[in-house]
């Protein structure tokens, strides 16, 4: 029996009374908790604006929305400080957006994060605002090699479903960025889309094929150079988390992403960053976890759709190696 169907047993909640409470299920059951256990990967969102205003972007990003501002490279450069003060464990710096080299300071914050030692990775769709920077880029690779990470998003492996989710005219120009990062050396990987729902091994073959095609050296069954995102689905009812979900799971809470991370944002309007739990829930308040990292230390309660759809039944993680 499924993990759906073992609930689906029981008393069954309607999905409007879920993740109500951030202590007790619904059901009446105890929440599962996640401990921070190290700090291995600290997120910046760099701000929401992006080129694209793709369809079901999780976050919403677009030409328009500044839901999220602008981190400014003194606001980084100063949890970095700390981090390196308070966080012995800390190896990877992610940049998140909206499109990352839309930050008019995504340069500094780039080197600042190099310059202290740790692995960045950056996503980006990899088109023009990334693509005006390449020879900045460059000159930080030169002089960081092996530290700075790249993740293209390349919704699907054709051009026809690529763009039904950027828009028209976005696949040759991430193929062009995609290409240029590759011939330039730069440590690179893929994030792709699952909502097709084809067999992950049709999808890792479709996508070998067009590596194949572009002559790019990536391994499409390697799951950190080709990522493949669940699903989320804002509307969806799916089963809360619940602390004996672990043992019938198999699983252990130290796998969940925000054992091992948290992400800083800005708000609009708003004087200084705050820490937040993951990538995922940047607009929901109650999932903002301090203004410091030694404030954000304290446990994750996963009382959200996306704790259950993303990381705890879906297995997935934003970082680049599984920190």
């Amino acid at each position: 029996m499924s993990f759906e169907e073992t609930f689906a047993s029981e008393t069954a909640p309607t999905a409007a009374s879920k993740f109500a409470d951030p202590d007790i299920t619904a059901a009446g059951e105890r929440r599962a908790v996640v401990p921070l256990t190290a700090l291995k990967t600290l997120w910046f969102n760099t701000g929401t604006l992006c080129n694209l205003a793709c369809r079901d972007c999780y976050i919403e990003s677009s030409p328009k929305n500044d839901r999220l501002a602008y981190i400014s490279r003194d606001e980084v450069r100063a949890f970095l400080d700390e981090a390196r003060g308070a966080c012995p464990d800390l190896q990877e710096i992610g940049l998140t957006g909206g499109e990352p080299f839309m930050n008019p300071d995504i340069l500094g914050i780039i080197e600042d994060g190099l310059a202290g030692g740790f692995r960045v990775l950056a996503l980006t769709n990899a088109m023009k605002p990334m693509q005006r920077l390449q020879a900045s880029l460059l000159d930080l690779h030169r002089r960081f090699p092996g530290q700075l990470s790249l993740r293209v998003s390349l919704d699907h492996y054709t051009a026809a479903k690529h763009e039904e989710i950027r828009g028209p005219r976005s696949w040759r120009p991430t193929l062009e960025g995609l290409l240029w990062l590759a011939d330039n050396g730069f440590d690179l990987s893929v994030a792709a889309r699952t909502l097709w729902n084809e067999p992950e091994a049709d999808l890792r073959s479709g996508y070998g094929a067009l590596f194949g095609r572009l002559g790019l050296a990536l391994d499409p069954d390697d799951p950190a150079r080709l990522v493949l995102f669940p699903e989320m689905d804002a509307r969806a009812d799916v089963p809360e988390i619940t602390e004996r979900c672990w043992g019938i799971l198999g699983k252990n809470p130290a796998s969940v992403m925000c054992a091992t991370s948290r992400m800083v944002i800005k708000r609009k309007g708003a004087q200084r960053p705050t820490v937040a739990s993951c990538t995922l829930l940047p607009y929901d308040q109650a999932f903002e976890l301090g203004a410091t990292l030694a404030e954000a230390s304290r446990p994750v309660k996963l009382n959200h759709r996306f704790c259950a759809e993303f990381c705890v039944l879906g297995g997935a993680s934003c970082a680049a190696r599984g920190a």
